[in-house]
């Protein structure tokens, strides 16, 4: 009987407008370099394949704005839609990644960080460089001043204070940014990908769009305080993995959801963390959900019985620093998609104090 309720599911849906194809994926890589650290670098021949796969497959790569328009205006994303963003300004961006992108014609943003910029740092682009790179039609962002974390409070300040003036120096990024390119978006790339609900909260107030480093799809359920992105750097640039993330689906995740508390002391009971996910069940069957922590693997999730939402039933205290619990579910009317979802915590070590950078 199961399985005959499960067919007729199928084939009533063979005659519904598909849902869920109605997403976007942004990649996020750092070096194009073959001399840069390998944990944020991928080859320039690399780069173009990803480039040539997007381009032989359907895919439709637009400017970060193009995107961030529709969401907000709540507009219909076209499916297989994809936007390239980089981090932290390196020249190597201006080198080898700027001319393959401008072969194929592809719009992408930069998030830098301009105290850098003006320190003249080696290997950070300078304002001529990123000047030649707006005028070509680059979107230039926000990384922050100097990439300072949001949530690592050093000691002798209060995380009240911290946050206060690291939000002080954003506006003030914001405003050189602008003075200097022509060019203010309000988009923010966070440092390191950390964050918590109450930055969350404080960045939407000043009107910012935020992007994170947790995995996953973007749709009109995304929260725009909480963007997430796949990062397309080594190790996680080969094409087979990759193109299923392009293909991925953004889950209906509650608003509540997308903002839970992720800061996490050591040896935290597994009781005692944010663990439930809410979102709607209506192109996946719950049976069929996958939940990886990272450090402990696959994790048994527990459906409420109105499946309104699922708790991770993590067993174990999670290790220090950052954390994803990446769930996935293939879609029904999509055979060969995933909806995907990545849920952070950043985790202190045993005496309290952060882990390094």
């Amino acid at each position: 009987m199961k399985l005959l309720i499960r067919r007729l599911s199928v084939a009533i849906l063979m005659f519904l407008p598909l849902t869920g194809t109605h997403a976007a994926v942004i990649l996020a890589y750092h070096h194009v370099s073959e001399d840069t650290p390998p944990s944020t670098s991928l080859s320039p021949a690399q780069f173009t394949k990803h480039l040539v796969y997007l381009r032989d497959n359907g895919f439709t790569v637009i400017p970060l704005n193009e995107l961030i328009d529709s969401l907000k205006a709540g507009k219909k994303i076209a499916d297989r839609t994809v936007v390239i963003t980089f981090d932290d300004g390196y020249t190597d961006i201006f080198e080898k990644a700027h001319p393959i992108l401008k072969a194929f014609d592809y719009p992408y943003t930069l998030f830098i960080n301009p105290g850098k910029v003006a320190k003249n740092k080696s290997g950070y682009l300078t304002w001529e460089q990123l000047k030649a790179m707006s005028d070509d039609g680059v979107l230039i962002a926000n990384h922050g001043l100097h990439h300072d974390s949001l949530i690592k409070t050093p000691k002798g300040m209060s995380d009240k204070d911290w946050v206060k003036e690291k939000l002080s120096q954003l506006q003030e990024s914001e405003q050189v940014l602008k003075e200097k390119l022509g060019q203010s978006w309000k988009y923010f790339a966070l440092p390191y990908g950390e964050y918590n609900a109450d930055i969350q909260q404080q960045l939407e107030a000043l009107d910012y769009v935020v992007f994170t480093q947790q995995s996953g799809a973007v749709g009109e359920h995304t929260d725009l305080t909480a963007v997430p992105r796949f990062p397309a750097s080594q190790p996680y640039d080969k094409l087979k993995p990759l193109s299923t993330k392009l293909k991925s689906l953004p889950f209906k995740v509650s608003d509540d959801s997308q903002r839970s508390e992720t800061i996490v002391a050591a040896n935290t009971p597994p009781e005692q963390l944010d663990k439930t996910i809410s979102l709607n069940v209506d192109d996946f069957y719950s049976s069929q959900l996958n939940c990886f922590v990272s450090g402990q693997g696959r994790v048994d999730v527990k459906w409420a019985e109105d499946k309104s939402g699922f708790e991770l039933l993590i067993q174990e205290p999670l290790a220090t620093g950052r954390v994803r619990a990446n769930c996935t579910a293939p879609s029904i009317s999509n055979p060969g998609r995933f909806y995907w979802y990545s849920r952070p915590w950043f985790v202190k070590k045993a005496d309290g104090s952060w882990y390094k950078d």
